[in-house]
């Protein structure tokens, strides 16, 4: 009977302890569960599309200003707005040397996507291009936007959002076509000339309603 007596007293022991601590209020310290955290909707930041550490040039607008809002008559006259639908004209110098064609550009990232909203797309610019303010009308191809029509698609944010930030951008291309039909979707279009990028001109301008 020893034995039996020493089994039962071992596993006892450890009972009794934790019937004392019941007993006295006391519980033992259990470890908090940690929550996962919630994930911030903008924990996946747009990709910005310019290879890090490519040259920079100066663009400018006579219809537009660098961190000022679109006048009237940039703003899209469909889904809603009625602006005048006009592309700002654009003007841009000191490009990279090797720059053989251009394109333009026009995003918005703070639409209710996911991923963006491509405005405007122009690509095989000559080179020789840049100083007009109506550089972009030489383009030898008007891309199509996100909103499926071909050339500039003003701005028509939702009505109560804050600002949307509007990058237009000139690229400056090592290659003097990129071989795309207007058709092209704007992502397909943006990832061909990621590689051919070798400088850029970026002005932000904003529109809300």
């Amino acid at each position: 009977m020893r034995p039996l007596v020493r089994i039962t007293a071992i596993i006892a022991t450890p009972l009794v302890a934790f019937a004392a601590a019941c007993g006295s209020g006391s519980h033992p310290a259990a470890t908090p569960a940690t929550a996962s955290p919630s994930p911030s909707p903008d924990a996946n930041q747009i990709r910005s599309g310019i290879p890090t550490g490519v040259a920079t040039f100066h663009v400018t607008s006579p219809d537009v200003r660098d961190g000022q809002s679109f006048p009237a008559d940039e703003l899209a006259n469909s889904f809603g707005c009625t602006g005048g639908g006009h592309a700002p004209r654009l003007q841009w110098t000191a490009a990279p040397t090797g720059t053989r064609s251009f394109a333009v550009t026009m995003f918005d990232p703070d639409a209710p996507t996911g991923n963006g909203f491509w405005h405007w797309l122009a690509w095989d610019i000559p080179a020789t291009a840049g100083a007009a303010p109506d550089a972009v009308a030489t383009a030898a191809v008007a891309g199509t936007g996100d909103a499926g029509t071909t050339g500039y698609q003003g701005p028509c944010p939702p009505t109560g959002d804050p600002a949307h930030h509007y990058r237009i951008t000139v690229l400056a291309l090592d290659v003097p076509t990129l071989g795309l039909p207007a058709a092209t979707p704007p992502a397909l279009a943006t990832f061909s000339m990621y590689s051919h990028i070798i400088g850029y001109a970026r002005m932000v301008v904003t529109a809300q309603r």
